[in-house]
């Protein structure tokens, strides 16, 4: 069988279906990533992020749906087709980075092209231009087994993208290196990725890393798809309250609906206190909950005349409050907050001080006061 030719890299998943005898692994799930995007699928463990992209990459047999690649079913149900991994014309980067510690840098990424019985000439051109991506052409000659942990990985990129795939998938590659050296490769991945234009997918269960890197993001749980946005999309406009509660750090506040209009409501919480919010759909009977981001409320002292930054007083809701708890965390300040609904979860930045006991005002806009669906 020859190797399917996927130029266009655009891949299409289609009610796609994972069992494990009586366990849904992955339940109807359906997107399509196009050409030279950069698709993550993020989710708590068990959600079938990983199993979906094994899928794609032919390492798990689905058990209905199809998928396909440049337009060309590799996997399909209804036509009984599975094309093998190896003929999938994609490569893949995993968390281990399986990189031999026996063979050179070079070997390493030159492995996957002698396989390919490329010849001797371009493989040492395909090479030295995958470790010229990855900034490691210097280290062609040094053995594996005296990398650090980041080098290791660099190699194993280098290694997927040396013969020049259609697309790339790849399966939580960060996890196993320091928060320092992750932030790093996070960028190094995204700007490899641009230059590339090839179509990737990436596994994560880490919502700052998706945020980050992705052109796209598919939130998943439990086997399905909960929300499908640009990371700006995701965050600022959470559909779900899982979505809310797991992507970023939200307040999720219960109340009823009492009025809509204009893409606004007006929503009821405890205490007789009535918010604005946004809705992006029509509020389904008059109990709901709506989601606030913690970055998004805005302190001031009881009687200030200015507000904190990001907080208008004037055309949002400002709600009355008594600061329980202040706690320093570095790049913020996190504030507990006492209000008639509750307690709210403040994040500002450092140089916001305020001090325990104190009397202020949380205020938020509409915008950023979301509805949420169910």
């Amino acid at each position: 069988m020859k190797t399917a030719t996927n130029a266009d890299g655009r891949i299409e998943v289609s009610d796609l279906v994972v069992r494990y005898g009586d366990a849904t692994a992955v339940d109807g799930v359906s997107f399509t990533v196009a050409r030279g995007e950069h698709v993550t699928l993020l989710g708590p463990s068990g959600c079938g992020k990983t199993t979906t992209l094994r899928a794609i990459a032919g390492l798990e047999t689905p058990s209905g749906g199809s998928i396909r690649i440049g337009g060309q079913a590799v996997y399909s149900a209804a036509e009984r087709r599975n094309v093998p991994a190896e003929k999938r014309g994609i490569s893949m980067v995993f968390q281990s980075y399986a990189v031999w510690p026996h063979m050179s840098v070079f070997d390493n990424v030159a492995y996957g092209l002698r396989v390919r019985k490329t010849p001797r000439a371009e493989i040492a051109a395909q090479v030295d231009r995958a470790l010229g991506l990855v900034q490691m052409r210097n280290f062609a000659d040094r053995s594996a087994s005296l990398l650090s942990g980041g080098q290791q990985q660099r190699v194993a990129l280098a290694r997927a993208i040396a013969f020049s795939p259609s697309v790339l998938l790849f399966d939580e590659p960060l996890s196993n290196l320091d928060a320092k050296l992750r932030a790093e490769m996070r960028v190094e991945l995204r700007e490899l990725q641009r230059r590339l234009d090839i179509t990737s997918v990436y596994v994560t269960h880490d919502q700052e890393e998706a945020l980050a890197i992705s052109d796209r993001v598919i939130v998943m749980h439990v086997g399905g798809i909960e929300q499908i946005g640009s990371p700006e999309d995701i965050y600022h406009r959470p559909k779900t309250r899982f979505v809310a509660d797991f992507v970023g750090s939200a307040n999720l506040i219960g109340g009823k609906v009492s009025a809509t209009g204009g893409g606004e409501i007006n929503f009821g919480v405890a205490g007789g206190l009535t918010l604005r919010a946004w809705a992006s759909h029509p509020p389904r009977g008059d109990e709901a909950t709506v989601a606030v981001r913690t970055a998004h409320i805005g302190l001031t002292v009881k009687g200030a005349e200015k507000a904190t930054d990001g907080a208008d007083m004037d055309t949002g809701n400002a709600v009355p409050g008594t600061i329980r708890t202040r706690l320093f965390c570095g790049d913020f300040i996190q504030y507990v907050v006492d209000w008639a609904a509750g307690q709210l979860i403040v994040r500002r930045p450092p140089t916001d001080l305020f001090a325990e006991g104190a009397e202020v005002t949380a205020s938020f806009t509409p915008e950023h006061c979301v509805l949420l669906e169910g």
